[in-house]
């Protein structure tokens, strides 16, 4: 199961192939090594043709019962022959049978966390074999290749390889190979040239060089860099001394090594030292001196021990000084004349590595929980330092180490896992409306519809069994609150859209008409007291409210009376007037028909009369001839009072009119005018009005004498718990008086006063348990930073309701923290320098003007962690907190004889005085050398020192922008008086900020407290409050459009006030600025509502009186009222407008009235129906009877029918129902928004269009199709809602002048329909106080410096100082006091470690060596038409070599070219660029897309020509060559070429100047040519020159020359012929007339439009 064998199983595609082409040829080398093929088969036995072969099948899937290796897969083998059938075994060999068995390893899905691919790196991309050898000349893009990388199944723990079937089971293997790009060879691209450098010497013949640096490294086998370096011979004036060939050079220093051990040097001292020793112990007799030496000992041997961890040991370095020559060949040093040689030794120290320990134990797992989410927790191993590195460059290694793990075992449990849960959410808070916000703005608890409601969120330990827990546990105890910070899954909403369901107003028909007197209970008569009732009915039911009918108004009225009956005959109608004993005229009687009905006007039984009195026959006249004939008595009038009092009385009025007189002879006269009319008292009752009148029900209480339900029941959607009791107060009311004794209403007819009624369920206050303690401050307290607090709360869940637990208190607790301990701090403690160890004598002695004993030398010391108040602490406690580790080493010096010496500088005097006072600082000189001469030299040697004092003049100035308008914390506007969800905007007054920066008389940046200012210029502002879109109050509706039938009315808002500063906005306004808010509803006008009233026809008066007959024709007037229809009848006059003018009837007509002798009839009857659909050829009519037969000699009755044809709209009409528009949303009376109804009437219409009443079309029964109400929406206005502001975020920067500090908010629910938009301002922002940014900064390195030597290995130092800016890009840093920067760990470019100080190599004169490195270049991408291929970027830099001596050349090390890889590389092309011509040469270069001049990066082929010069050159006079590098004439000549196309000559041509308009000379000159380089000026701009040049290039004339010539000639012969005919005399005058028409007749006939 090795890799090389699996290797060559299935990764090889090659050998598979191979071993393929083997086993089919296989058949046929076995046929041609068949026994009888050659001689020797004769001899041996004869062998059976080998013509069978085994076969095998693929292996099957691995069996077993346990996971791992152990399994067993089979597969199937037959013996095939070699033609391919199968056959039997017996025909193959059974010794070379396959196995068809073999152990293998059963894959299970567990072995997925053990078994993985592992991926090699893909290898080198490797170029595919194209199909056409030959390679583009320009490459574009790069060449196709393939990569191939190795791919092996492992064990991911052992890292050992495995079958890739095990992979292979979970994943398919990944791709071996994978198509790549070989991008175009890029070569070397460098830079321009630098100007030349300095002559490198100032006499005599030395070198200049200039160099240019690598822009782009050669990739993907591009061409090398060119050389970096180019130089030349330079002179200047000749030397007067000569040159000086030597040098003296400083090789570098050896490594620090120690000195010899003391047993070394004291073996060498010890024969001549013991007895020396032995003397001096035994003179050390004093025992305090004995002390002294112990304590000494104690003391550095502690020292010592406390410096365990920096083993710090002095040894020296020694380096060579030697005399070069120029040719760098080493020469004795006394060629080298310098009096002073450089030290060959110094002390130094041992460089040590750090030492760690071991590491300890892995810490338990971070998880000790089992969690699917994150399974893997971590653990941590730790090492300490046990000794501290010395002068190495190597820091320490990690101290630390981390890994995954997971907790193992059967103890571990499940992690707790965290979920949201919510509180119940709030009641629905519904915000009014635009059109309803003035109007019910205080009382917003009556408003409905949709609004929105909120809940808290808080998070909480999931526990399956306290969900269980909680389901069924009655006080639903819920789990305690942790912190959200826990809960990771998506925030549930906090806000909702809700919607208050609106009550439905009830709504009652009109009064009916007062029924008759009748009994209170007509199935218990009792008594002579009666009762006359009007009703009405509820037309719409209540909802919401209190439920019920409760909320209608009364439905009944009563007036006692007396005599009531329950039934009663009611006359239909009159039979005829009967004569008396059967004669045909004279008195007789009319009987009535009636019917029986009852008091509510509905007829029945006949038999219930029969106690009622029946109406008696009426009596009457039928008139003989010659008889006054009156007409019928009219109907009733309506009773002029609706009842009878003191001084109102009913009256009801008939009449009736003379229709014929009587004659004067024998007939029975006409009554006088007042038996012509009746009258009758009506409605005698009093005007005193009852009715029952119910208060509001009150509330459920519960009734304990009804069990309560077993299970709860819904009531209005809420659950309810058991059975209550509602009561109401219910009176007799007098109307228009008050409250009388209940005896005066019917008592059968008391509304009830107690009903059942549904309690809710009681709901308690529920409440999470108390959180846990907040966690108090574990990390030291630094200074005094207030008294610290935790906390602790819990959430309301449910509020209480329904007379339920309340909520306890307090829902938030807060206790004091125990004070945390006061952060220890440490320090560096520095022991005493030890003695200055230098270099051993034995290095010394033999350096010129060494003395033993004295000279420079290191020292080191101890250094100790230490407390603040003393105590010591362990190492680490320092490296964490105390900053730098202090210099544990120095140089020193053990002064000499004739060395200088000092006391240290006192510290610097006290500055008292103002700005440009100094001050000093002083040291003396101490022992010998007080009395030598150098020492006291104050130029070499100062002793005092003085210094600028700083100045304290400060000056402060505002910088940057105001901040925002802030709010002062906590300040919310609320708008109108009101608190209403999300009407709380942060508006009034608040305060905007600009930082203050300080500044010293230097202009540096310092602290703004030395300006005595706290940071900030204050300033109020105002945030403007947003003012919604005021609208007026409903406008009156207006008349119904239609007088008859359906129509609409509408009423309307108009705007008072536009809004502003984000107020809620106004509906779409027209153009008349009218806010079009406005509301369309349907009405009805009932038909009947006004009609016309008439009175009888008067009596007709007769025109052309006949005084005789009293007969005749004449007129007839009646008077004809509109009148209010009520259910009593009409009643009161109106005004005539009011009812249809097309209705009206007729005020007066013609009439005849008969002579006495004459017949007389009634009036007409009513006409017949028409008969539906209308048609002419259908008829009406009406009829009249004979009233009075005619007398003998008199006009008999004419026949009293009368017919007409049903004409279509005018006799006849058709009727069909129409709909009206839908009206408006319409909601309930409180209601916002939300679900309304949309509703349209029915309306019939007649054929001719007008609107009727709905009986004519109920009458035809038409279908009503058409829904008359459909649901509606109306928006619910949705305030913007918006969290609360975020704290104050970080300051942008942590100094400067330009840190801002950010807060922000967010929008919890998007404003809806006319609700407030959201602010612009989501993010406020205000200026940090203004810090100078303190920082460390190097200095520029100095040259390189070799002590005592011209060339050879020197150091540059530079030093750090400490800098202040204001933090913008364009202000410069300012050295300050390094005191500015005490607390700044000494960080630079991220580099913790300072290098000060380093080596440097100078080079000696006629040395040749590698210049510094260049910056790094630019990041560079590899790229075609500027797309990245995805190479990833490149930087380069280079050094160039320098040579001083020619003669060194050969010396000279090697260009250098550095590279490294980056990410915010660029692509960048490259292009020829090129000057202008000047003369036969310009200057091409190639250019980067930056516009940078470079060499190379260009194509080669594509460059253009930098010469066009010609070959042979151009010598004949006033040639040039031209573009085409041929030779030409200047402007002005014509060429003459020879036989072989070269230019022989130019030759001087004639100049025409053909003048324009503006030229007012005609002069032509002749004018030289000019150089054809030179632009060809013409200032004046007159005219254009041709030069005409008739001869071509070979001397013969051009073609256009034949051309003019025979465009002349034919000119010529045309000049000719116009002058004859022009002077030709015409022969006929009329044929010039016509010849004069011709052209208009030409013209017209052109255009066919004119």
């Amino acid at each position: 199961m090795g890799l090389p064998a699996r290797r060559s199983a299935s990764g090889s595609p090659g050998a598979a192939g191979r071993r393929r082409g083997v086993l089919q040829l296989l058949p046929l080398l076995l046929l041609l090594l068949r026994p009888g093929a050659c001689g020797a088969a004769a001899q041996g036995e004869a062998e059976a043709p080998t013509l069978y072969l085994w076969k095998t099948g693929p292996w099957g899937r691995c069996m077993g019962d346990e996971c791992g290796p152990g399994g067993i897969q089979t597969r199937a083998v037959w013996c095939a022959h070699v033609e391919g059938w199968t056959t039997l075994h017996t025909n193959c060999k059974p010794a070379e049978r396959p196995s068809n068995q073999q152990i293998c390893f059963k894959v299970c899905d567990w072995h997925k966390e053990l078994y993985d691919w592992s991926l090699g790196p893909w290898n080198q991309c490797q170029p595919v074999i194209s199909k056409s050898l030959e390679k583009p000349l320009e490459c574009i893009k790069g060449e196709e290749g393939i990569q191939v990388r190795e791919i092996m199944c492992i064990q991911k723990e052992k890292d050992i390889p495995a079958e890739d079937i095990i992979c292979e089971y979970f994943e398919p293997k990944p791709l071996l190979e994978q198509a790549c790009l070989i991008p175009c060879q890029q070569d070397c691209i460098v830079s321009e040239f630098s100007a030349w450098s300095e002559c490198s010497k100032t006499c005599g013949s030395g070198l200049q060089h200039r160099t240019r640096h690598v822009v782009a490294p050669p990739q993907f086998g591009g061409s090398g860099c060119p050389n970096l370096t180019e130089f030349q011979v330079c002179q200047s004036s000749p030397c007067e001394e000569e040159e000086n060939m030597y040098s003296l050079h400083v090789g570098p220093w050896s490594s620090c090594s120690m000195p010899h051990s003391r047993q070394v040097r004291q073996a060498r001292r010890r024969g001549k030292n013991k007895e020396r020793e032995k003397d001096r112990g035994k003179g050390v007799k004093d025992p305090e001196a004995r002390e002294l030496i112990k304590k000494k000992r104690n003391r550095n041997r502690q020292n010592r021990q406390e410096n365990k961890y920096w083993d710090i040991q002095i040894g020296y370095q020694t380096r060579e000084v030697m005399c070069t020559n120029k040719t760098g060949k080493a020469a004795d040093l006394s060629f080298c004349r310098q009096e002073k040689l450089p030290m060959t030794f110094q002390s130094c120290v041992i460089t040590k590595e750090c030492q760690v320990s071991e590491w300890s134990e892995w810490s338990p797992c971070s998880k000790t929980c089992y969690d699917t989410a994150s399974p893997k927790g971590t653990r941590v191993r730790t090492r300490i330092i046990r000794q501290f590195p010395v002068g190495s460059e190597k820091e320490c290694p990690e101290l630390e180490e981390k890994e995954p793990c997971a907790s193992q075992g059967d103890a571990v449990v499940p992690c707790p896992t965290y979920g949201w849960r919510t509180t119940e959410w709030t009641e629905c808070c519904v915000d009014p409306l635009l059109s309803q916000q003035d109007k019910r703005r205080g009382n917003q608890t009556a408003l409905c519809g949709g609004g929105v409601q909120t809940r808290e969120v808080y998070c909480v330990q999931a526990n399956e069994d306290l969900l269980s827990h909680l389901n069924t546990h009655k006080d639903k105890e819920a789990s305690k609150p942790v912190d959200l910070n826990s809960c990771t899954g998506p925030v549930p909403n906090t806000t909702q859209l809700c919607h208050i369901p609106c009550p439905v107003e009830c709504e009652v028909s009109p009064w009916s008409a007062w029924g008759p007197c009748t009994f209170e209970n007509c199935n218990d008569q009792q008594g002579k007291k009666g009762f006359k009732l009007r009703k009405r009915r509820i037309t719409n039911e209540p909802t919401g409210g209190s439920g019920g009918t409760g909320n209608c108004p009364h439905l009944l009225e009563a007036i006692p009376c007396e005599e009531p009956s329950c039934y009663d005959w009611k006359a239909v109608r009159l039979g005829d007037c009967e004569p008396d004993n059967g004669k045909e005229c004279g008195p007789g009687t009319q009987v009535q028909e009636v019917v029986c009905i009852n008091s509510d006007g509905e007829e029945v039984d006949r038999q219930l009369c029969r106690d009622a009195i029946f109406p008696i026959p009426v009596a009457c006249y039928a008139p003989c001839p010659k008889d006054c004939v009156l007409s019928m008595w009219s109907l009733w009038s309506s009773c002029s009072h609706t009842c009878s009092g003191k001084t109102t009385e009913g009256k009801q009025i008939r009449a009736r009119s003379i229709l014929a007189y009587a004659g004067e002879e024998g007939g029975a006269h006409c009554p006088n005018s007042s038996a012509l009319q009746e009258v009758r008292g009506c409605n005698e009752h009093a005007c005193t009005v009852y009715h029952w009148q119910t208060g509001p029900w009150g509330q459920c209480i519960e009734d304990t004498s009804v069990s309560s339900f077993n299970t709860t029941t819904t009531w209005n959607g809420e659950a309810s718990c058991s059975v209550g009791m509602q009561t109401r107060k219910v009176i007799c009311v007098r109307v228009n008086v008050g409250q009388v004794g209940p005896k005066k209403c019917p008592e059968s007819l008391r509304p009830e006063t107690v009903r059942p009624c549904l309690l809710p369920c009681r709901k308690d206050c529920l409440v999470t348990p108390y959180s846990d303690w907040t966690s108090c401050p574990t990390s030291c307290k630094e200074g005094d930073s207030g008294v610290r607090k935790q906390s602790r709360h819990r959430v309301i869940i449910q509020l209480p309701a329904n007379g339920g637990r309340d909520c306890p208190d307090p829902l938030y607790e807060e206790k004091v923290c125990e004070a945390p301990p006061v952060c220890q701090s440490y320090r560096w403690k520095t022991h005493k320098w030890r003695r200055c160890q230098l270099v051993p004598w034995s290095v010394r002695q033999d350096s010129p003007g060494a003395q033993e004993g004295c000279g420079p030398g290191r020292q080191a010391r101890a250094i100790t962690c230490r407390k603040q108040d003393g105590g010591q602490a362990g190492i680490h406690e320092c490296l964490w907190y105390a900053g730098p580790v202090p210099a544990l080493t120095q140089p020193c010096q053990i002064p000499c004889q004739d060395d200088c010496q000092f006391t240290s500088w006192s510290k610097f005097s006290s500055c008292n005085g103002d700005c440009g006072a100094v001050r000093t600082r002083k040291r003396t000189i101490v022992g010998k050398s007080k009395k030598k001469e150098k020492c006291k030299n104050s130029q070499l040697y100062p002793l005092i020192e003085t210094q600028y004092c700083p100045c304290d003049k400060y000056n402060a100035q505002p910088v940057g922008n105001w901040s925002d308008c802030i709010l002062p914390e906590g300040k919310a506007e609320l708008l109108l008086g009101v608190k209403t969800q999300g009407d709380t905007k942060e508006c009034g007054q608040g305060y905007r900020y600009q930082a203050m920066a300080c500044y010293d008389q230097n202009g540096q940046l310092v602290e703004t407290s030395r300006c005595n200012s706290h940071g900030y210029i204050e300033e109020a502002c105002i945030i403007p409050c947003p003012s919604d879109c005021k609208l007026s109050e409903w406008s009156n509706w207006s008349r119904c459009s239609k007088s008859c039938g359906s129509g609409v009315k509408v009423r309307s808002k108009w705007l008072r006030e536009k809004p502003y500063n984000g107020g809620r906005p106004c509906p779409k306004l027209d153009h008349v600025n009218q806010a079009q808010v406005y509301e369309v509803v349907p009405c009805h006008s009932d038909c009947s509502q006004y009609i016309w009233v008439s009175e009888p026809w008067s009596i007709c008066k007769v025109t052309f009186v006949n005084m005789r007959d009293n007969c005749g024709e004449g007129v007839q007037t009646r008077k004809v009222r509109c009148m209010q229809n009520t259910a009593d009848g009409p009643s009161d006059h109106v005004e005539d407008y009011l009812c249809d003018p097309e209705e009206m009837p007729l005020g007066s007509r013609e009439c005849k009235l008969p002579c006495p002798e004459d017949c007389v009839i009634s009036e007409w009857g009513p006409w017949t129906r028409c008969t539906l659909p209308c048609s002419q050829s259908s008829f009406r009519q009406r009829s009249a009877d004979p009233i009075r037969q005619p007398a003998d000699e008199g006009r008999a009755c004419p026949n009293a029918v009368e017919k007409e044809p049903c004409n279509l709209n005018k006799n006849c009409f058709h009727y069909d129902y129409n709909v009206t528009d839908w009206s408006t949303c319409q909601l309930s009376e409180k209601a916002v928004c939300g679900n309304g109804i949309k509703t349209r009437m029915l309306d019939c219409v007649r054929s001719d269009g007008k609107s009727v009443d709905l009986k004519y079309c109920e009458e035809l029964g038409l279908e009503k199709n058409w829904p008359m109400n459909t649901s509606c929406m109306v928006e619910c206005p949705v305030n913007c809602q918006l969290s609360d502001w975020s704290p104050w975020s970080e300051c942008s920067q942590t100094c400067g002048l330009t840190g801002k500090m950010v807060r922000r908010r967010t929008v919890t629910q998007p404003f809806q329909g006319d609700g407030r938009p959201c602010p612009a301002l989501m993010e406020q922002s205000k200026p940090c106080p203004v810090k100078p940014c303190y920082q460390w900064q190097y200095g520029q390195w100095s040259l390189c410096q070799v002590q005592d030597a011209q060339c050879g290995e020197g150091t540059r130092t530079r030093n750090i100082s400490c800098v202040v800016t204001d933090g913008s890009a364009d202000d410069f840093s300012k050295v300050v006091d390094e005191e500015f920067c005490t607390d700044i760990e000494p960080i630079i470019d991220g580099n913790k470690k300072m290098v000060l100080e380093e080596t440097c190599t100078q080079p000696c004169p006629g040395d040749c060596y590698l210049k510094d490195w260049s910056s790094w270049s630019l990041c560079q991408l590899t790229c075609v038409n500027g797309e990245d291929l995805g190479f990833g970027g490149i930087q380069v830099r280079s050094r160039a070599v320098i040579i001083q001596e020619l003669e060194n050349q050969h010396l000279c090390p090697e260009q250098m070219l550095e590279t490294k890889s980056c990410n915010d590389g660029q692509c960048y092309e490259y292009k020829w660029m090129a000057s202008a011509w000047k003369g036969s040469s310009r200057t091409v270069w190639c250019q980067r897309s930056d516009g940078i001049n470079v060499t190379g990066g260009c194509l080669v082929v594509r460059q253009p020509d930098a010469d066009r010069s010609c070959n042979p050159p151009c010598s004949q006079p006033h040639s040039y060559c031209s573009e085409m590098r041929t030779c030409s004439c200047e402007e002005g000549y014509t060429e003459v070429m020879s036989s072989n196309g070269t230019l022989e000559q130019c030759t001087l041509i004639p100049v025409v100047v053909i003048p324009t308009v503006e030229d007012k000379r005609g002069d032509v000159k002749t004018s030289r040519a000019v150089h054809p380089t030179q632009s060809s000026s013409n200032p004046t701009g007159r005219g254009r020159t041709w030069f005409l040049q008739p001869f071509g290039p070979d001397g013969r004339l051009k073609t256009w020359v034949y051309g003019v010539a025979a465009g002349a000639f034919v000119l010529l012969i045309f000049i000719v012929s116009m002058i004859y005919l022009a002077c030709k005399k015409p022969k006929k005058p009329q044929r010039r007339q016509n010849n004069r028409l011709k052209p208009l007749t030409l013209a017209y006939d052109g255009d066919a439009d004119m």
